[in-house]
């Protein structure tokens, strides 16, 4: 079906909702600047356009399937009366995993329509129909057994969502899959348990009501969209009562402990920060509120040159989900949720449609290429829930998860990224994102065809030919990214440390054109007629990247990156599977190239490292450098489970030497709990104290209450009469505290005898906990830990002699 086709049948489809609805109030887009649909965009290049597919054909049919295997779909056929049971799945937010997938699919089948998809879509809105309540209530958990709910729920409806019930969270999706739905098959079937369930909201909270904010945003912004298809302006309200009772005595953790509008930085669990980030952003432009908007700016500015990693990942906090203090922006540790990248992405765009600065989009294309797209394999059926930027083999994509938020939320922006592309004003079009494809909207009252040739993000070069359906003037707004004009990411969180000046080209019709930008944009005004040509080459050299010395886990490193994608060195592509003891010269050569045989297709980087190492003495010791392949980053593990750094050692200061040949390096290690982590115990990386998460650590959780154990076995019977060990505890958000006690055995005559100490067992924190003993000559130790009763434990380092 031709472009043309495809968009009169949407734009058929638009007026007949329009009709639907014509009793509602006559809505306008509320932000200055409005998204071209993504129904309206075609991709068809090499990069995109293969991962929505393989989105559609894998990862929405697995998560689907994933729902029905884990119980998800059970707990609304229960609660629904349609089968017996108790609820089946762990967490009492799982409901959203199938409105998330509701919504996916229904994007997906915009731009390829599947009547079996369409079909299945049908029998899972059954299954919500009949599991809600006659007044609109929606929750499976409290449906199922109102007496013995969740811990999580609380005995009544709604008063414990501040906390943990999740119950409005689970309404914010609800209203969002309903409204894709809608809009993708024109049913209401969806948007009648929406609106039933959202009615009972407006008839439960507001002032003089229930007076309490939503523990987990995203209501605000279902209600949003609610009220964009129905023009029902309570909606629009209740998401803005929702957003303005919420602080100031609230928990740092989920933005509660300020009002909204005296914030000035992001804090707490990342996802809920961006969804309500989201959120005040619809409200900023509806209401034109610039208490709203204001407040938005300092938190993105703070973000944006204090708490944000090189791919453009955000939250750095494991116990928190979310962020650190300024510039604590750990690699190995690194969270990155998938969630909080999807959360980025849709709050970007709105500050951008709300001023139309390309300051916006350019965080939005480096979390779309890096920290986003790391989030799932390239088969589409495995997925990451934390991002890191460094692993020495611990880190691996999962089939699912138990809270799955991740999946879904991949699955539900793929299919709409199109939409991402152009925007438009009454006599403006933003050119925001490149690849091949083509759009075709209304435009000053015509229609008006874009077609884009690219090789994108590979080559630079992109053309971009105007098939208005009327000559006339009107201005192209063509984004030029911040990385082509010698700028990371804006403020000076990072800088290029190389010494390049990018040269922009930009011709039309082959007429040199000037690039200077304004916001972000070179401001093409002229009288456009069809067929018109736009050659833009970007600058597509490989850079490096330094970070500002405040970010102590970079000193010393690099990152590179080449257009807008950022690159790590890996296992596969280094000699011998070592990537973290590798020490890189930043002025050797950094050499691109495109192989069509690794990874579906992709520019790598070719360089030189050198293998570091200790000696007995301490002392570093160099290899002859070799040669190392560096990959994009969201490429990583797809090969297995191994080493990976973005950041790279170009100082002796910051690079991993190879441990030395010392009797617990040479060591076997096993464990009572056996994870890939026990690698860690004997690497000879000393932490700086007991929560470093820099360092990798070995850990039980969530093993508590019992006797562990970790042994070293020797290559030869050795004499030993020392110990050291530095517990791993990760405070008071965690779920590891230093052992009860602990004891250390030796193997004897086949038997495990405790050795004689000739001082106490001391159990410390942030200390290294020395234990001397008699002489005993063995094959083996073992370390035996008394977990508490309440918390795991865990091990940095293991020192024996």
């Amino acid at each position: 079906m031709k472009l043309k086709t495809i968009f009169k049948s949407t734009l058929l489809l638009a007026v007949m909702l329009t009709m639907t609805f014509c009793s509602a109030e006559k809505k306008e887009n509320a932000y200055p600047i409005e998204p071209v649909p993504f129904t309206s965009v075609r991709l068809t290049d090499n990069f995109w356009a293969p991962k929505i597919r393989t989105n559609y054909e894998v990862t929405i049919p697995i998560a689907i399937g994933q729902c029905y295997n884990t119980g998800r779909v059970d707990n609304f056929k229960i609660a629904g009366k349609l089968m017996e049971g108790k609820f089946r799945t762990e967490l009492p937010f799982d409901d959203t995993d199938i409105y998330k997938l509701i919504e996916a699919a229904s994007y997906s089948l915009q731009t390829i329509p599947d009547a079996n998809l369409e079909a299945r879509l049908d029998t899972l809105i059954y299954y919500v129909g009949m599991a809600q309540e006659p007044d609109g209530y929606l929750y499976t958990n409290r449906t199922i057994d109102s007496v013995n709910t969740h811990p999580w729920a609380g005995n009544k409806r709604w008063v414990n969502d501040p906390e943990l019930s999740h119950e409005l969270y689970n309404c914010g999706h609800l209203y969002e899959a309903a409204v894709a739905h809608y809009q993708a098959t024109g049913k209401k079937t969806l948007l009648d348990i929406a609106i039933k369930n959202a009615d009972l909201l407006l008839k439960d909270f507001g002032w003089g009501k229930l007076e309490i904010y939503p523990g987990h945003q995203v209501v605000e912004m279902g209600l949003v969209k609610l009220y964009n298809v129905t023009g029902k302006k309570e909606y629009l309200d209740l998401a803005k009562f929702f957003l303005d009772v919420r602080g100031p005595s609230g928990d740092e953790y989920n933005q509660a402990h300020q009002k909204v509008v005296e914030q000035t930085e992001p804090v707490g669990h990342a996802v809920r920060a961006t969804y309500m980030y989201s959120g005040m952003a619809d409200i900023a432009a509806i209401y034109n509120d610039t208490a709203y908007h204001n407040a938005l700016m300092r938190i993105w500015e703070t973000l944006v040159s204090q708490k944000t990693y090189i791919t453009g990942g955000i939250g750095s906090g494991g116990g928190n989900e979310g962020f650190d203090p300024p510039y604590v922006l750990p690699n190995m540790s690194a969270y990155c949720e998938t969630c909080a990248s999807v959360g980025n992405i849709f709050w970007n765009q709105r500050m951008f449609l709300h001023d139309g600065d390309g300051k916006y989009y350019d965080v939005l294309e480096r979390t779309l290429y890096n920290a986003f797209l790391s989030g799932v394999s390239l088969s589409g059926d495995r997925f990451f829930y934390p991002n890191v930027l460094e692993s020495f083999g611990q880190h691996q994509r999962s089939a699912w998860f138990g809270c799955a938020c991740c999946p879904p939320n991949l699955a539900r922006l793929l299919p709409s990224l199109p939409g991402y592309f152009y925007a438009k004003t009454e006599n403006e079009i933003y050119i925001n994102l490149f690849a091949s494809g083509t759009a075709a909207f209304p435009f000053r009252g015509a229609d008006i065809e874009i077609i884009q040739k690219t090789e994108y993000p590979w080559n630079g070069k992109v053309e971009i030919t105007l098939n208005p359906e009327n000559q006339g003037r009107f201005t192209i707004k063509l984004r030029i990214p911040g990385w082509a004009q010698n700028e990371v990411l804006p403020g000076n969180l990072y800088t290029f440390n190389d010494g390049l000046s990018p040269e922009v080209k930009l011709t039309v019709n082959g007429k040199v054109i000037k690039t200077t930008t304004h916001k972000e944009y070179v401001e093409i005004s002229r009288k456009w007629k069809s067929g018109d040509l736009i050659t833009l080459e970007l600058p597509m050299d490989v850079r490096k990247v330094i970070a500002d010395s405040r970010v102590k886990a970079d000193h010393g490193k690099i990152a590179v990156e080449r257009g807008p994608i950022v690159y790590c060195a890996e296992w596969p592509y280094a000699p011998g599977g070592n990537v973290l003891n590798l020490l890189f010269d930043e002025n050797a050569a950094f050499t691109p190239a495109f192989t069509d045989t690794m990874l579906n297709g992709v520019n790598v980087v070719k360089t030189t490292a050198q293998l570091a190492s200790y000696n007995l003495d301490k002392e570093l010791e160099k290899g002859e450098p070799q040669d190392i392949t560096l990959i994009p980053y969201y490429t990583w593990n797809n090969k297995g489970a191994g080493q990976m750094a973005v950041w790279l050692p170009v100082s002796d200061s910051s690079v991993r030497p190879m441990p030395a040949p010392t009797i617990a390096a040479k060591s076997k290690v096993t464990a009572s709990i056996p994870t890939k982590a026990l690698m860690a115990v004997n690497d000879q990386y000393e932490p700086k104290s007991s929560i470093d998460r820099e360092w990798p650590f070995y850990h039980m959780w969530p093993k508590n209450n019992s006797w562990e154990w970790v042994q070293y076995d020797f290559e030869n019977p050795e004499k030993v009469s020392y110990i050291k060990v530095y517990w791993f505890d990760d405070g008071p958000f965690g779920g590891c505290r230093i052992p009860d006690e602990w004891e250390l055995l030796y193997l004897s005559g086949g038997k495990w005898v405790p050795v004689k100490p000739t001082d106490p067992y001391k159990t410390s924190k942030d200390a290294w906990n020395e234990l001397s003993f008699a002489p005993v000559t063995t094959k083996s130790l073992r370390l035996k830990m008394k977990l508490n009763e309440r918390f795991s434990t865990g091990i940095h380092e293991w020192v024996v002699e």
